[in-house]
Parts: structure tokens; sequence; C-alpha cells
């Protein structure tokens, strides 16, 4: 059961990874078409698209080598 776990949780999150990276090369390809004009909604979501993309690919990292996962669980113990 856990190879099946890791599986749905890898196909979840590299479908969520390429979404957020597509959406966000769209919206930046989108915030310039306006004659020259910029969309600044478009242009901020990009930015937060490529965020989220950032965000999960460091969390992956984290979770991926052993001294910053002793490290990060620590922080979150003294946390919580």
């Amino acid at each position: 059961m856990a190879f099946v776990t890791v599986a749905i949780t890898t196909f979840v999150g590299a479908g969520f990874v390429v979404t957020m990276y597509s959406l966000g090369v769209r919206f930046t390809a989108v915030s310039g078409d306006d004659d020259g004009r910029v969309n600044h909604v478009a242009k901020w979501g990009s930015y937060i698209c490529f965020g989220f993309c950032i965000l999960v690919v460091i969390a992956g990292i984290i979770l991926i080598v052993p001294f910053l996962s002793d490290g990060a669980a620590e922080i979150i113990g003294n946390i919580f």
C-alpha cells in the first residue's frame, strides 16, 4: 500500500507542477498581448503560479535529502 501512496502522490505532485508552470507561461504570454500595454493581473498571476512551482520543488528537495528532512522536522517540531 505504501507504493500506491507514493505513486499517487508523485502523479498528483507532478501534475500540479506541470499545471502551475503551464499557467505561468500562459499568463506571461497574455500579460503583453494588448498592443504594448501590460496586463498586471496576468503578470501577477504568472508570478503566483511560478511561486507555487518553486515551493513544491523546494518541499520535494527537503523531503528527499535526509539532512534537510531532519532539520525541517526539528524546526516544525519546535513550532508546534
